[in-house]
């Protein structure tokens, strides 16, 4: 099953975080995403604010219905997401799914907006 078909919501977080090499395997399914030491990463680049406000709000129903969330720092037209499960100190598979379904969004988006990473 594809990461963007789970929910983030059947994952139970009684284990430890992802070793590193099981983090690398997932992120080959969202390769725009850069691994950082307990984090996933990714930067996305828009025409103007309105529109980096625009993906933050798709964002935002994402991840009230996945009950996970990422970081986000917005700097005018940048937007960068960071995600990890701060429950287990590190990254679980939540954050794959939801890097993954976030990725949907951008590839659903139109032609102004574009994401960078």
């Amino acid at each position: 099953m594809k990461l963007a078909d789970q929910q983030c919501s059947s994952y139970e977080l009684d284990s430890p975080p992802l070793p590193r090499t099981v983090a690398e395997e997932f992120l080959r399914q969202v390769p725009q995403w850069a691994l950082k030491d307990k984090t996933i990463e990714r930067e996305f680049q828009f025409k103007d604010f309105r529109q980096a406000m625009e993906f933050v709000n798709k964002v935002a129903d994402i991840v009230r219905k996945q009950d996970h969330h990422p970081d986000i720092l917005i700097m005018y037209n940048k937007v960068t997401l960071t995600l990890s499960t701060h429950k287990v100190g590190g990254l679980s598979p939540k954050d794959f799914i939801l890097a993954a379904k976030i990725d949907l969004v951008i590839q659903q988006a139109d032609n102004t907006s574009k994401g960078v990473r």
